[in-house]
């Protein structure tokens, strides 16, 4: 009998303090709720409506635990209260219009970036030690350069010439061929993201090292300044874009190996979502980047030019990408 006492009095405890780790979760939910019923609905942000997803299934499964203790009673009507004033937000849905997108680029983006910034900021970390790398082995080992550079843009360096020359005359197709092309590689960083993190990192550092060999070998064959004017005007907006983007696939990797206080299902969920997001902004800055590789970098403009609207594409990027703006909780 007094076993009975003990054990029934330990499982009292454990509920408790279940309870008590459990709690500040249905009371996010709950001041969720709260705000949109007073403020309406439209004043939750598009991380706030996500977080109140991820934590309506999350509290919705501890309703289950608690409805198994019958001393949880008082807790599991309090959580089944929660759960019927979110049901309508949970599964209401926002008319997309072109203000919603207007908002998301002027807003919801940049705050999304900042908050994911740590991601962005190693991947381009990482791609810039693999492309210093690469020039140093480049710089001291010229050879190196033909495991990265075919025997045609060799033999236009050696003639000082350009291997871009071929695109002129076939600006709308190569264009359109290289838009596809950073598309693919944006893509490449970001779905690498479900291998935790080991396909980005690579990427990140093939396109970093391709990039260090191009440039000392250029370098070598006194093809400097030919080459960064060629790339200053769409590179501007081009690397940044493949930075982001490998930014998005390192937030995937790290929620699977680090899911923190969510189920992994559910961590892997809210960063894929973050993901998707990180990518979707790239779009815009894409087509500007692909539009002049394909008509401005390779023409016969002057250099001077070329350098100045990199220059000026690269602060309104850091001027929209580093706005004061209301960062959504990190997850």
């Amino acid at each position: 009998m007094l076993s009975w006492s003990l054990n029934s009095s330990m499982a009292q405890v454990l509920s408790n303090a279940w309870i008590l780790k459990r709690r500040p979760y249905w009371e996010r939910l709950e001041a969720l709720i709260k705000r949109s019923e007073s403020t309406g609905l439209a004043n939750l942000s598009r991380d706030e409506l996500q977080e109140a997803a991820l934590l309506y299934r999350q509290v919705a499964a501890d309703l289950s635990v608690l409805r198994q203790d019958t001393t949880a009673r008082t807790a599991a009507e309090y959580v089944n209260r929660i759960l019927a004033r979110s049901h309508h937000i949970i599964y209401s849905t926002r008319k997309s219009s072109f203000r919603a997108l207007w908002l998301f680029f002027r807003d919801e983006y940049p705050a999304v970036f900042q908050c994911q910034l740590k991601f962005i900021a190693t991947a381009t970390l990482v791609s810039v030690a693999a492309g210093i790398l690469g020039a140093v082995i480049t710089a001291a080992h010229p050879d190196f350069m033909h495991h990265f550079v075919g025997p045609d843009m060799v033999a236009t360096m050696e003639r000082h010439e350009m291997w871009t020359k071929s695109i002129v005359g076939l600006e709308p197709r190569a264009s359109s061929a290289i838009m596809t092309n950073n598309l693919s590689v944006c893509f490449v960083a970001f779905a690498g993201g479900i291998t935790f993190g080991l396909a980005t990192l690579y990427s990140m550092f093939f396109n970093g090292l391709m990039l260090g060999v191009i440039g000392m070998a250029c370098h070598q064959y006194g093809m400097s300044l030919q080459l960064w004017s060629f790339v200053a005007a769409h590179g501007s907006l081009e690397l940044p874009s493949i930075f982001i983007a490998g930014g998005a696939g390192l937030r995937i990797g790290y929620s699977m190996l680090f899911p923190g206080a969510y189920r992994w299902k559910d961590a892997v969920a809210q960063a894929g979502s973050e993901a998707v997001r990180l990518i979707a902004g790239l779009i815009p800055l894409l087509i500007i980047a692909g539009t002049l590789e394909g008509f401005l970098s390779p023409s016969a403009a002057p250099m001077q030019l070329k350098f100045a609207l990199g220059a000026m594409l690269f602060t309104l990027l850091n001027l929209w990408l580093f706005r004061r703006v209301n960062k959504p909780a990190a997850n």
